[in-house]
């Protein structure tokens, strides 16, 4: 290899495992975790929108089959 070549290509496969896991954890401090109020909060919401889009797409389909039977009998 040559010189100029990075240290990164130069390691074994378990020094660029514990390279990439020490980033990792060094990524993860950075990160601004939510309170306990908060994520509280952004569940409720989630599974409010998730119950109210399941719920237009069970009125739509109903819509649709009974569309469906009155056409096609």
């Amino acid at each position: 290899m040559s010189e100029s070549s990075s240290s990164t290509t130069e390691l074994s496969v378990l020094g660029r495992f514990a390279l990439f896991v020490r980033q990792v954890v060094a990524e993860l401090r950075k990160v601004i975790w939510p309170t306990r109020k908060e994520l509280i909060a952004y569940t409720v919401v989630v599974l409010v929108f998730v119950a109210a889009m399941a719920g237009i797409v069970a009125v739509l389909d109903y819509v649709f089959t009974q569309g469906v039977l009155a056409i096609f009998g």
